[in-house]
């Protein structure tokens, strides 16, 4: 009785995400309507906080300060690393590169407080004055991340409407051939920023991702005078809500990406993920703004979206019943001496687990026309497979929150 009641509640969430996810696809096949405004001159400020990332770090500034773009700088936080990240950031070119060297023990208390502290050192050191905040465009960028030499062309268009508080590009994993792990996450960030991300554009509930966003100055100072940071170790989605809560649209940019390095050790990813799924369960607290301060129609997406960790932990129960349920029918088959079901018993987990493989090996086809819609169908076959990641991380940032762990799990680079 209780294996079928789980059975039965895994498949009716299934269903809704299915239902769900088929709305955002359909969505996501609109055009966006093409953006025309004044143009105007606009400095941009590459932030990267960084802890250890001697490996990754001379790549980044390399393709940053090799943009075609006019007036930008970058600052690169060093959060009391321990490397040659400072020594790395001082060669990069001082004209381009600022660094912020962070010290214990203020530093190594997450991303979002080295962000903070970044915008206030360039507040105080008045590399800012006589810029209109209006006219200031943050980027945030990964340690590793290598953004497109078109990116501030393609960004700038989104902030000539003034509405416009943050602009998220595309992500991808510039590593994607070195084995499937690899084109497995890479798959997965096609297909968030190609579905769901696109089709937050008309809904209005677009998120930020930490890599690639891009944030008009005078829209995080609407955050609040202790930093528009939270210490939430998903402090790219608090900010993300927290503006939308505050007027700001937000919109994503389908032309540019920033391209990272995928983690090619399964339990570092795993690890990677518990983070990110606790920090989604610390960002329950921002359920009473969203009903406040947010229109209905982004409100019920973002509910939605925050009501992730829940759905993924109920759903992690469907394939240990499956596999029970199925159990008990062979053993009943055995003892009748026949089979009970037909091959054909399969065909509905099948179409319930893999319809979307199609849709997503299209979208993945889109972007990678190297591979092909044939393998990339494949490929999204196993990334069905790839998901249960998120049953492990799940179940492992769960265990961090009650036990009251909140420290900042860096990834490790190569």
């Amino acid at each position: 009785m209780i294996v079928e009641l789980l059975l039965w509640s895994s498949i009716s969430i299934i269903l809704m995400a299915g239902c769900y996810n088929t709305g955002l696809f359909l969505l996501s096949r609109r055009r966006a309507p093409r953006r025309k405004g004044p143009r105007k001159e606009r400095l941009y400020i590459f932030l990267l906080a960084c802890l250890n990332e001697e490996q990754v770090l001379a790549e980044s500034l390399a393709r940053i300060t090799a943009l075609p773009a006019g007036n930008f700088l970058a600052l690169v936080i060093d959060d009391a690393s321990d490397d040659r990240t400072s020594e790395i950031a001082r060669a990069a070119g001082p004209d381009r590169v600022l660094l912020h060297r962070r010290e214990l023990p203020d530093a190594r208390r997450g991303k979002g407080a080295a962000l903070n502290d970044g915008v206030r050192f360039l507040t105080e050191s008045g590399v800012l004055d006589g810029h209109d905040p209006d006219d200031v465009i943050v980027c945030v960028v990964d340690a590793d991340g290598r953004l497109d030499g078109h990116v501030v062309q393609s960004v700038d268009p989104f902030f000539d409407d003034p509405r416009t508080g943050a602009t998220q590009i595309c992500v991808r994993m510039y590593n994607r051939g070195t084995g499937l792990l690899a084109r497995l996450q890479d798959m997965e960030f096609v297909v968030y920023g190609d579905v769901f991300q696109s089709a937050r554009r008309f809904i209005g509930s677009v998120g930020m991702g930490g890599n690639g966003q891009f944030m008009r100055l005078s829209a995080l100072h609407t955050l609040g005078p202790g930093g528009p940071w939270s210490d939430s170790l998903t402090e790219d989605l608090d900010l993300g809500v927290r503006l939308i809560a505050k007027g700001w649209a937000t919109q994503h940019c389908t032309t540019a990406s920033v391209s990272q390095q995928a983690v090619l050790s399964l339990r570092r990813l795993v690890r990677q993920r518990s983070r990110w799924f606790q920090g989604h369960l610390q960002s329950a607290g921002l359920v009473p703004l969203i009903l406040r301060e947010v229109p209905t129609r982004p409100a019920l997406d973002l509910l939605y979206h925050l009501s992730s960790p829940v759905l993924i932990l109920l759903t992690s129960l469907l394939p240990l019943s499956f596999l029970v349920a199925l159990g008990g029918t062979a053993l009943a088959s055995v003892e009748a001496g026949r089979a009970l079901v037909s091959p054909m018993w399969l065909l509905g987990p099948y179409v319930l687990s893999f319809t979307a493989a199609y849709a997503y090996g299209f979208v993945y086809a889109k972007r990678e026309r190297d591979l092909g819609l044939v393998r990339s169908v494949l490929v999204a076959h196993v990334f069905v497979f790839y998901g249960y990641i998120w049953f492990a991380a799940g179940w492992w940032g769960l265990w961090r929150m009650a036990t009251g762990k909140r420290t900042w799990l860096k990834t490790a680079r190569t």
